[in-house]
């Protein structure tokens, strides 16, 4: 009875060993599929580009940030800013529904923007 246990057990730890085998080969072909496709995109555009590209669309959003704090109604604590060439995304909530409207406005009114995503909801109150 005992072989029988020690048997099944070794056969179950083969099996998992040749799983994770399997596993780990298609991570590494995905992994460098990826590594080559990236390089591949970088080496068309230039690293120099993909560098212009963030700091571009860092100083987008540090222009949309600086649009909500020249306007006090908006409390923009709560309100993340991602860019991405001309796309503006505003995550977050507001206490006020107005706020929403408005803070996308100024998000659209910023040179450079191209299009706003507005996934800002209301903030509840504690207890509803």
């Amino acid at each position: 009875m005992q072989t029988i246990h020690g048997i099944r057990a070794a056969l179950g730890v083969a099996i998992l060993t040749a799983s994770l085998g399997a596993w780990a080969q298609a991570s590494v072909t995905a992994a460098a599929s990826a590594s080559a496709t990236s390089e591949a995109t970088v080496a068309k555009s230039g690293p120099t580009s993909a560098k212009a590209m963030r700091q571009a669309n860092r100083t987008l959003r540090r222009k949309v940030y600086a649009a909500f704090s020249k306007h006090k109604e908006i409390d923009a604590g709560n309100i993340s800013v991602t860019a991405r060439s001309g796309a503006i995304i505003l995550n977050g909530t507001v206490a006020e529904a107005s706020q929403i409207d408005t803070a996308g406005e100024l998000a659209k009114d910023v040179p450079g923007v191209t299009s706003v995503t507005n996934r800002i909801t209301l903030q509840r109150p504690l207890g509803q």
